[in-house]
């Protein structure tokens, strides 16, 4: 038997025939053996089903298949709690089947919750991936999170969800880049499976970020992958996600959030000071939309100048230029 802990890794997929061999021959490739893979089936169509149930038969010591009754698709939330109830390691985490890692990732994320016990869980960078089409023009898009905080520390509770609030497109975490101790699934709950359509797993990140503390470190070990059928392209697509108008999933969430924080009694200023700034555009949604253009046009320019800026400058202007930033 194994000293190493194990760690259960919850690949959720719908219809991810392009991609989830991929996803699996990177954790097969894991430097730290330990783990076991449970694929869960939200109901697919396509060859995905039959992919997985192959990886299943054939290495069933590593790999188990799981779907939901009657082979319904519930949704994201649902099915990672399904794999949470089958999972039998001390560690979980989650790799989505359009998602890779790089060999290091649970090796070296195991060692930091080893030896960092009072932090519930861990993430790093991650790669925002195109140039995974070998396209030209895509080739030079990919670029890394950024962290918000002093990397390779464990950032004590509320900070890190504080930091999210005010500005959720920089500083959150990619659900590929977690470890999470498994008695934290038991003392601050699972994901909520009636939220569905955007931030499920923001729902959950933000009751550990309420509560617990977290090492936030600074290397990179996936890659999340960016494609047209993704949830949240689809989501561009289909409108929910406008640049000039206030965005209806945020809008749950922020709701929710809210709820939470008053059931659990918090009193944290700037907590509540960014999540009413937030709430803004949805108590003035006039107002918003005459202010929107401009700001958004100010973030877009603000954000191709950091792009432009990690391909070009050396590293210790960046770094320097990070250290100086407000």
């Amino acid at each position: 038997m194994s000293s190493k802990p194990l760690v259960s890794v919850i690949t959720i997929f719908l219809n991810a025939e392009k991609f989830i061999e991929e996803a699996i021959e990177s954790v097969f490739s894991q430097t730290h053996d330990n783990w076991e893979l449970l694929l869960v089936d939200d109901g697919s169509f396509d060859a995905s089903t039959q992919i997985a149930r192959r990886y299943a038969d054939r290495y069933p010591e590593k790999v188990r298949y799981f779907e939901h009754d009657d082979h319904r698709n519930r949704g994201m939330s649902a099915s990672r709690n399904l794999g949470i109830s089958n999972g039998r390691g001390e560690y979980i985490a989650f790799l989505d089947a359009d998602d890779v890692w790089l060999p290091h990732k649970l090796e070296e994320q195991v060692a930091i919750l080893c030896s960092h016990p009072e932090a519930a869980m861990v993430y790093g960078r991650t790669r925002i991936w195109f140039s995974w089409t070998d396209s030209p023009e895509d080739t030079q898009r990919d670029y890394m999170t950024e962290l918000g905080v002093q990397p390779n520390s464990v950032v004590e509770p509320p900070t890190l969800l504080t930091l999210f609030l005010r500005d959720e497109n920089s500083y959150y975490p990619c659900t590929c880049s977690v470890l999470i101790r498994r008695e934290v699934f038991e003392e601050i709950g699972r994901f909520k499976e009636d939220f569905r359509g955007g931030y499920e797993d923001m729902v959950f990140h933000s009751k550990v970020f309420l509560e617990a503390p977290v090492f936030v470190a600074g290397e990179c070990w996936d890659q999340y992958r960016q494609h047209p059928d993704s949830c949240w392209a689809v989501a561009r697509k289909t409108g929910q996600h406008h640049l000039y108008e206030p965005n209806p999933l945020y809008r749950s969430f922020l709701d929710w959030l809210t709820e939470y924080l008053f059931e659990k009694g918090v009193k944290d200023t700037k907590l509540w000071k960014a999540l009413q700034k937030e709430l803004w555009p949805y108590h003035h949604p006039r107002l918003y939309r005459l202010f929107a253009a401009p700001r958004h046009l100010i973030r877009w320019i603000k954000r191709l100048a950091k792009q432009i800026g990690r391909r070009t400058l050396p590293v210790p202007v960046r770094l320097w230029l990070r250290a100086n930033s407000s």
